[in-house]
């Protein structure tokens, strides 16, 4: 069913043509399609990234999309080197921008409308693997027990 087919990222963006230097230029994303309402650009494998126009933008300081990369600590260089300010969050324990979150490690950056996008690097390359069942993913941030986001954020749990 689903879980056989690509999946896209959706990012709200109240100007199009900052989205689209940001992603295009300073990430170096290819541009797939773009209109007046939306800019598409190509990813990994068969994977995009859309940004629509939006009247409001995004409201959430939350991860929107995350990369998983080989080499977190090249991805960080490469992006600092690009002028794009890696995060560092104390709370998650960051070490030069980069977090150990037991599973894998992360790193986060804010695009131009405030969408925070990650960065993971999988401890165990198998949980890359295509076709991997549930069982032998392991749990993403956020996902751990508790309740839902809206339930942690409520109680008044920060997440990212």
């Amino acid at each position: 069913m689903l879980g056989s087919y690509p999946v896209d990222v959706m990012l709200l963006a109240t100007d199009l043509g900052v989205a689209r230097r940001f992603y295009e230029a300073t990430l170096g994303l290819p541009v797939l399609l773009a209109d007046e309402q939306f800019v598409t650009f190509g990813c990994g494998g068969d994977s995009r990234l859309v940004v629509t126009k939006s009247t409001t933008g995004t409201a959430e300081a939350v991860t929107k999309a995350s990369w998983r990369v080989d080499d977190l600590a090249g991805e960080v260089a490469e992006l600092r080197v690009r002028g794009v300010q890696v995060q560092d969050l104390p709370e998650l324990g960051t070490v030069d921008g980069m977090a150990d979150l037991g599973f894998a490690l992360a790193a986060w950056f804010v695009d131009p409308h405030h969408n925070w996008i990650g960065l993971l690097q999988l401890k165990d390359p198998d949980a890359r693997r295509p076709g991997a069942g549930q069982a032998d993913v392991p749990a993403l941030p956020g996902s751990e027990a508790g309740g839902s986001h809206q339930e942690r954020t409520a109680k008044g749990g920060k997440t990212r």
